[in-house]
């Protein structure tokens, strides 16, 4: 909406939200220093950091079992 210079009733509308919240962000982003206005404060509900957990887990399994499919081959040609 500040790049683009459309007013805030219009940029509320389009988002489908309250002008006022629309105005709070802008003060927000405005008064941010250091980058941290909207990083979320880090912090991650039990269920979000089981989720993370899993996905990472599930991405080592999955790179775990397409080595082992590839020493599988390998192995086999070896043996011939």
């Amino acid at each position: 909406m500040l790049e683009q210079g459309y007013s805030r009733s219009e940029a509320a509308r389009s988002l489908d939200i309250n002008a006022n919240m629309l105005t709070r962000w802008i003060r927000d982003y405005e008064s941010d220093d250091d980058g941290q206005a909207f990083r979320g404060n880090g912090k991650l509900t039990p269920e979000q950091e089981e989720i993370r957990r899993l996905k990472t887990q599930v991405k080592q399994l999955e790179l775990e079992k397409r080595i082992l499919k590839e020493a599988t081959v390998f192995f086999a040609k070896e043996t011939k």
